[in-house]
């Protein structure tokens, strides 16, 4: 079984030593716990979509300690994306950027794009710098899966696939960060998150540009594929409670409190799972605030294969 080290000054340091040799650690962030390697190691980046059973042209989320290391990983930064990081960083906001020459295409899927973060937990931000690089770090789940909250979910899913698992306790946020494609006129959000379109809009109104109101072009960030993020449960997804059929199957309320909902939605789903319910119904929230990243996770897990 994994190690499992308390993210304290000893857990650190083994953490950065395991990421130094070329191993895959779990990483807690305030949004997911992620597989992290060094960025400057491609072996290490190959090793997670091995782990992960990931498409090797979907691209990974690379995360810094600073927000002055995104001129290192760009070619260039828009005004409107530097308004976004000035206002979000550190948080859960990912920015899509074109790629600096030196920047690893593992890392990006073979594109010339790269996803950039800045996390607030302060554990995964005294590792990055202490690594001395940043890190690439998507989900530390088998892909397609539910994502892991608490380092126990990490352990779960990929046993002795990763060195070391740093434990932080439950992530604060409990969905993965809003993906903001940045090199276009006008940005476009690729994955909802806790940072709400609206709070995109408000951001970018003060450099007068405005948000796509779609998406357009492939898939080019994590989460963007139609299926993702499912549980061994078929969800059943409802507008309203009126619709839930009385069949004795679980119901999971994401309308009522949908903060608390993103917090605890991959945990409960976990469970359920663990419980061995095979259909689990679900009210959605209402398509504002966070209630737009809980919507996109749950019609993405809840599409069959």
């Amino acid at each position: 079984m994994s190690r499992v080290h308390t993210a304290n000054e000893a857990g650190i340091t083994a953490a950065v030593d395991a990421l130094r040799r070329g191993q895959l650690i779990g990483l807690p962030t305030e949004t997911v716990y992620g597989l992290a390697a060094d960025i400057a190691n491609e072996a290490a980046l190959r090793e997670i979509f091995r782990v992960k059973g990931r498409p090797s042209e979907h691209p990974l989320i690379v995360h810094i300690a600073d927000i002055s290391q995104l001129d290192g990983m760009a070619s260039y930064v828009s005004p409107a994306c530097r308004a976004l990081v000035d206002h979000c960083w550190p948080g859960p906001l990912t920015v899509v950027v074109t790629a600096a020459p030196h920047v690893s295409r593992v890392a990006t899927g073979g594109l010339d794009t790269v996803a950039v973060r800045l996390p607030s937990a302060g554990a995964a931000q005294e590792v990055i710098k202490r690594l001395g690089n940043a890190v690439a770090a998507p989900s530390a789940n088998r892909f397609g899966r539910v994502s892991p909250t608490t380092a126990q979910h990490v352990v779960h899913d990929l046993g002795d696939d990763v060195a070391l698992v740093l434990d932080d306790g439950p992530c604060e946020i409990g969905v993965e960060s809003t993906i903001v494609d940045c090199t276009k006129p006008q940005p476009e959000i690729l994955r909802p998150g806790s940072i709400t379109p609206e709070d995109v809009r408000r951001i970018l109104a003060t450099t007068d540009v405005d948000l796509a109101d779609g998406i357009s072009g492939p898939s080019r960030a994590s989460g963007m594929l139609a299926r993702h993020y499912a549980p061994l449960a078929n969800l059943v997804l409802h507008e309203q409670q009126a619709t839930v059929p009385p069949d004795g199957s679980p119901v999971v309320d994401c309308a009522t409190d949908p903060i608390a909902a993103a917090h605890d939605l991959y945990a409960n789903l976990r469970h359920l799972d663990a419980l061995g319910h095979r259909i689990v119904h679900v009210i959605m929230p209402r398509p504002e605030g966070v209630g737009f990243a809980l919507r996109d996770r749950l019609k993405k897990a809840a599409t069959a294969l």
